[in-house]
């Protein structure tokens, strides 16, 4: 759970940083791909190395999570251009309610008591943080911006399902989906706005920090964590992204929360706590598990 909370915490810089690399959603989605390229290829060759090529049903399904992956984030980038970092990650996170029930339908992971009454508390924060009841947080075109975060949750959850099939590795999958991801947001960008494809600075300089941090670093450890916990869990540990973009976004943008977006951390951190605590074993269940034999495997 610690690798997936560290993970969750790298990637919740990307929205700040594709707002301080002023480009066009297009842009900053192909590029944080293509910096991104070279550093998880290397990742990916050192690990088959260890480990033998990935099979093809992995590979597949990485295949399609970079399809998602680059869906995700064309929508998610316009998202944060129309309403702001905030009510953009929160919208992209209504993964959650997805992420849980089709686990439950395709790897039979039933959601825990705790979890259920520890996803809507959550969420109740994530939507306090946004700042969606106060008016200055909608940005440009709140419309545009609800349609293409609803869209990046649903391609975000899709990808979250694909990625924990991964058969137990972490760069390989994630290298083969940024690579597709890259070709795919180049062939759509026309469609979303258009993307420029000549660098400068210092934008670059926020793209390919964006790239290095939350899309290798970041994703790398989410990639991990996903076959080694329960998908649903997963999704629910990455809501704590808008609670340290708030904090980002008032360190680098200036942004001050209000006390209801306080209150809606607050909220945020005792969901997570909540949903993620393990129920603790009765004693006739712990004498029954000392009572079977432990095995092993190297």
């Amino acid at each position: 759970m610690l690798i997936a909370i560290v993970g969750a915490l790298v990637i919740s810089t990307s929205g700040p940083l594709v707002r301080l690399s002023e480009v066009t959603p297009a842009t900053s989605a192909f590029f944080r791909c293509l910096y991104a390229v070279p550093p998880i290829v290397l990742l990916a060759w050192l690990e088959r190395r260890r480990l033998g090529p990935m099979p093809g049903k992995a590979a597949a399904a990485a295949w399609a999570a970079g399809l998602m992956f680059a869906l995700d984030l064309l929508f998610w980038h316009h998202a944060i251009e129309y309403v702001g970092a905030g009510l953009a990650t929160v919208l992209g996170n209504l993964q959650v309610f997805i992420v849980a029930f089709a686990a439950w339908a395709l790897f039979k992971e039933r959601p825990s008591r705790r979890l259920m009454i520890g996803t809507p508390v959550v969420f109740t924060g994530v939507v306090l943080i946004s700042g969606v009841f106060d008016s200055a947080a909608y940005g440009s075109d709140p419309a545009a911006g609800v349609l293409a975060g609803v869209a990046t949750s649903l391609c975000y959850a899709v990808f979250l399902l694909l990625m924990k099939g991964s058969s137990g590795r972490a760069a390989g999958p994630l290298a083969h989906a940024t690579v597709v991801a890259t070709v795919v947001i180049a062939l759509l960008s026309p469609m979303f706005g258009g993307a420029d494809f000549v660098p400068r600075w210092p934008a670059h300089g926020w793209l390919l920090l964006l790239a290095l941090g939350p899309q290798v670093l970041g994703w790398s450890l989410i990639t991990f964590s996903l076959p080694r916990q329960p998908a649903a869990l997963t999704a629910l540990l990455l809501l704590i992204q808008p609670l340290t973009t708030v904090g980002i976004s008032a360190l680098a943008l200036g942004e001050h929360p209000s006390p209801l977006q306080l209150a809606g951390c607050a909220v945020i951190v005792l969901g997570v706590l909540y949903g993620s605590r393990r129920p603790q074993p009765t004693l006739a269940g712990a004498e029954q598990d000392a009572q079977v034999p432990k095995t092993s495997t190297v």
